[in-house]
């Protein structure tokens, strides 16, 4: 966490009254909580979707029994289509209703779909509660981001840093505690009412942030400038654009379309692949760039199809790693604290964030380090560091596997846990410096649609995972290993290609650092 400069601790001085939240405005408190609820319902749920759809449809706690392919482009579409939402979700609060009322709404919406996904009801009832949560994350976590940078207005850059490091702080403490209570609550006890505990979190966020709102001063107030004839047409765009989608929908599940679940998450995936192709071949080959803009857009390209594939691979920790978990990995340790004597393969899902939080301290000060020196690494050279950690991530698992294969047994856990630290040092080198880099590479009054480009990476590399996931899930152990070396083979060589043509990269963003 960045320390508090003179100058910062000046303008604190002048605010005595915003020193109320570990030194800084006690808006964010409000926010801090209202992403923690939001972060436990969203990996709660996602740590049993997959385990969930899976579940065999008789026993004590029965799934909806689908195959694992089919499971993983559920989760691919869930996942991508939630990234996407961004995109909108930005749009109507910029347009209509102002950040702080898309977030409110946003986590009335994200409870009731968690809410609609406890019901024992049919496949299509469950799937119309992710569609509902998909709408309510686009609405909320787009919007609550801009509202913390709100807070900091015209505060020095280190206390709006080390703010939005308190933030952070909130999202993986609730991916963190999600798993083990809703997680538990899922697998040992009943599937549905761990989506009920999710919902229930985030209500008891929405309640927080309304009853603290006030902390918030102005920050996030409703869009001013924007005429009411404006305002109407956006919402009949809005309306159109969820007709047509309910529309589709509904062609898609009465099978007057025939297209398969997988067949529609590839169809989706692909489409977002051309989407980024065509926006960046019309911002370099049509848009007027100025002289170097050119450059650093390519830079961006580039970004955008490593995150794509870097998100690809990491996203496999709900879908291959966690159904890896169920089958292969020994779970005996505190097993007799659960019918079945092991505990829940969910568990693992809390790797990650115990591990962000454990070494994003050390990546921020070895940065700093290393700058001091002189000897930071380029973005391009960072990005290509994180796909040969991920390279590195499937090895561990691919040899895990092998095991699996010689012994006709499960492995130890500490092969998960290798995995999942593994993915969290190539998840420090990627995401906060793609973050970081795309705002300052990206042309003044393409800002916005340069990082939208940033979560449609995101979405298309969630797509893929889940794609990749249910075929690789779907598959006997013994061709495990042969999968997980094609996956080393990509990330690998896209990795030490990046590092190759870092120098190469680093002129075109035009001395940006």
């Amino acid at each position: 966490m960045n320390q508090t400069t003179p100058k910062a601790a000046a303008g604190d001085a002048a605010r005595p009254e915003e020193r109320s939240f570990l030194g800084h405005p006690r808006g964010l408190a409000t926010l801090f909580m209202t992403e923690f609820f939001e972060r436990f319902t969203y990996y709660g749920m996602r740590a049993l979707l997959v385990l969930f759809l899976v579940a065999a449809t008789d026993g004590d706690n029965p799934g909806f029994g689908i195959d694992r392919e089919t499971a993983g482009a559920v989760y691919g579409l869930y996942t991508g289509a939630v990234f996407l939402g961004s995109l909108p979700g930005g749009w109507i609060a910029d347009r209509l209703i102002g950040q702080r009322r898309a977030v409110f709404w946003g986590g009335v919406i994200i409870a009731l779909g968690n809410f609609i996904l406890a019901i024992p009801a049919t496949p299509p009832v469950f799937y119309l509660g992710l569609a509902t949560i998909v709408v309510g994350v686009g609405l909320l976590k787009p919007n609550i981001s801009a509202i913390v940078g709100a807070l900091y207005e015209g505060q020095p850059g280190a206390r709006r840093d080390a703010g939005f490091s308190i933030f952070y702080m909130g999202i993986n403490l609730g991916a963190l505690l999600a798993p083990l209570v809703a997680g538990t609550i899922g697998e040992a006890w009943n599937w549905r009412g761990g989506f009920f505990v999710a919902g229930l979190a985030m209500l008891v966020g929405v309640a927080q942030y309304k009853a603290t709102e006030k902390c918030l001063g102005n920050a996030g107030a409703p869009p001013v400038g924007v005429s009411e004839a404006e305002r109407r047409g956006g919402w009949r765009m809005i309306g159109i654009g969820g007709a047509v989608v309910a529309v589709l929908a509904a062609l898609l599940f009465t099978g007057v379309i025939p297209v398969t679940i997988t067949g529609l998450a590839q169809v989706f995936g692909y489409g977002m692949v051309a989407l980024g192709f065509v926006f960046f071949a019309y911002i370099l080959l049509i848009a007027k760039l100025e002289p170097g803009e050119r450059g650093r857009v390519a830079v961006i390209a580039v970004f955008f199809l490593c995150a794509a594939l870097f998100w690809a691979g990491f996203e496999q920790a709900a879908t291959t790693f966690n159904l890896f978990a169920q089958d292969y990995t020994d779970r005996s340790l505190l097993g007799g604290m659960f019918p079945d004597g092991v505990h829940p393969a969910s568990w693992y899902q809390s790797a990650n964030p115990i591990f962000v939080v454990l070494f994003a301290p050390f990546f921020a000060w070895i940065w700093v380090s290393l700058g001091a020196r002189n000897l930071d690494p380029s973005a391009p050279a960072k990005f290509g560091l994180a796909l040969l950690l991920l390279a590195a991530v499937l090895g561990v698992i691919m040899w895990a596997a092998q095991l699996v294969v010689a012994s006709g047994g499960q492995v130890a856990p500490t092969w998960l846990l290798l995995t999942y630290l593994l993915h969290t040092f190539g998840e420090l080198c990627l995401s906060p410096v793609g973050l970081s880099n795309v705002t300052k590479l990206a042309p003044k009054r393409y800002v916005g649609q340069m990082m939208g480009t940033w979560f449609l990476g995101a979405a298309v590399g969630n797509t893929f995972a889940g794609l990749i996931g249910g075929h690789v899930g779907s598959s006997d152990a013994s061709a495990m290993p042969g999968q997980f070396m094609q996956m080393i083979l990509i990330a690998g060589g896209a990795g030490v290609a990046l590092l190759l043509l870092s120098p190469v990269i680093r002129k075109w963003m035009g001395g940006v650092k």
